[in-house]
């Protein structure tokens, strides 16, 4: 049996631009959704300000400056040994109110500058076209992707980067995280995700689903029109995948389970498939949701399938009916709940510690599509300490990673499964998505800022740095 992952494996490293460049407003860029988030902390959620406000803390204002920076950086992810970069345009450096009807030229020069440095350092570049980055005007003015007409700003934008990079950008990735809306519970996704803010007496779940479907029928003509553009582009979907375990093996954990996970596979059936799945027609109908959509529509979707599933790994979750188990209540099953998974461990945040949940994931998806598959994204948020001599151990980072990757190796070497790479998250340290912070660190290069701002901003290789240098190199024999 092949002890070892394919030549052409994509071995890099992932981040998105709203959480590095900094830059915000420069070069014509306009003002992102991001750029009206301020930090927050552990346990601290961020708050969205009506604008950018005086006297707020915007931490991806400055991000770590690779707008300034990148080169330096490449070099960095060059002597790693990098593959691949996967990073994000920012849709607002190229149209910056998102209606523009021409494209902001600097915006479109700076990603020229940065792909030909990847080119040039044998780094191919993974480009995701919406993470997070949606003009805020498109916000102001058309209350964002519940409103149909953004359909169209995203598809003018896709296509005019798609033609613009066409023989620089091969791996292409419509919306990040597309399906974490669904997480009811917290409406910064739909947030970030949409660029939706619900008001009081909004029908939370008809907004949900009628915006995501939007995106996906966005998706789908930007998938058609960059085929056109290229027919050897690769453009796949990108997914949070965060598997649903039954706590116990009662029958109504087992269905529980099976029905959360729904919530995530609407879109990347839509995604793959090109047809919304029957089990969520039946909730639209019972529960009179009345989404829009036309036969027309319909029939992109068809045509606007994707390439690959590119998806996110950080954690599993545990569902259960049993009324002697506490947990937080879900509504789509009676009487379900999430609860605590007794047989994992969890990081600093709450986060569940699974990697044999990554090997189940990729076993079901690929078993579910037959397509090939891309883990996108994978690391673990964790402080780190600078030591007196000016080294940074991060043993338990590669711990997390390593025990990841060994079931990654399982599912492609024993299981079959067509995976197209693995780029962990952050492979520099960035400012933390969903608490805005510096210091819940995932890179494997240390960035010398703080959670205040304060710092040099000085890049220093971590331990983790020269083991995955090794993993690379031996195109993962030596986990």
């Amino acid at each position: 049996m092949e002890q070892s992952f394919s030549k052409d494996f994509l071995w890099g490293g992932a981040v998105a631009a709203h959480q590095i460049e900094g830059g915000w407003d420069e070069d014509g860029k306009g003002v992102s959704i991001a750029d009206v988030m301020t930090a927050g902390g552990n346990g601290i959620p961020r708050k969205i300000t009506d604008g950018v406000l005086e006297g707020e803390n915007y931490p991806n204002h400055e991000a770590i400056d690779f707008y300034h920076r990148y080169k330096e950086d490449i070099a960095l992810f060059k002597e790693l040994g990098l593959k691949a970069f996967r990073t994000s345009i920012n849709w607002a450096r190229i149209f910056p109110n998102g209606d523009d009807t021409e494209p902001n030229e600097a915006g479109l020069a700076f990603y020229d500058a940065l792909f030909d440095e990847l080119l040039k350092n044998g780094i191919e570049p993974i480009v995701t076209l919406s993470h997070f980055e949606i003009p805020y005007n498109l916000y102001k003015t058309y209350g964002g992707f519940k409103n149909k007409k953004v359909i169209d700003y995203f598809v003018r934008y896709g296509e005019t980067v798609m033609e613009r990079y066409k023989e620089k950008v091969k791996y292409w990735m419509t919306f990040n995280e597309i399906n974490n809306q669904q997480d009811g519970e917290y409406d910064v996704h739909l947030w970030t995700n949409s660029a939706v803010i619900l008001e009081e007496g909004d029908n939370k779940e008809k907004i949900i689903f009628q915006a995501g479907l939007n995106e996906l029928i966005a998706s789908a003509k930007v998938v058609k029109k960059g085929h056109e553009i290229n027919p050897s582009f690769q453009i796949g979907c990108m997914m949070a995948y965060v598997p649903v375990y039954p706590y116990s093996s009662n029958p109504d954990d087992l269905m529980a389970a099976n029905k959360l996970m729904h919530r995530r596979f609407f879109y990347s059936d839509i995604h793959v498939r090109g047809e919304i799945p029957t089990y969520t027609l039946k909730k639209w109908e019972k529960e009179g949701l009345n989404i829009e959509y036309t036969d027309e529509e319909l029939q992109v979707l068809k045509e606007g399938t994707v390439d690959y599933v590119g998806f996110s790994y950080y954690m599993s979750n545990a569902v259960t009916t049993l009324p002697d188990v506490k947990g937080n209540a879900v509504k789509d099953y009676p009487s379900a709940k999430l609860v605590s998974n007794p047989y994992i461990q969890s990081s600093e945040w709450g986060w569940p510690i699974d990697p044999v949940g990554l090997r189940y994931t990729l076993n079901l998806i690929y078993e579910r599509y037959q397509v090939p598959m891309f883990i996108v994204e994978n690391g673990f948020g964790a402080y780190d300490k600078v030591e007196e001599d000016g080294k940074i151990c991060d043993p338990y980072r590669i711990d997390y990673l390593k025990y990841h990757m060994s079931e990654m190796k399982k599912a492609v070497l024993e299981d079959g499964v067509d995976l197209m790479g693995y780029t962990p998250w952050g492979i520099i340290d960035i400012v933390s998505f969903g608490s805005g912070e510096m210091e819940k660190r995932y890179g494997m290069i240390y960035v010398d800022k703080d959670n205040q701002g304060n710092g040099t901003l000085e890049r220093r290789k971590k331990e983790s740095f020269t083991w995955y240098k090794n993993i690379i190199a031996t195109n993962g024999e030596e986990l």
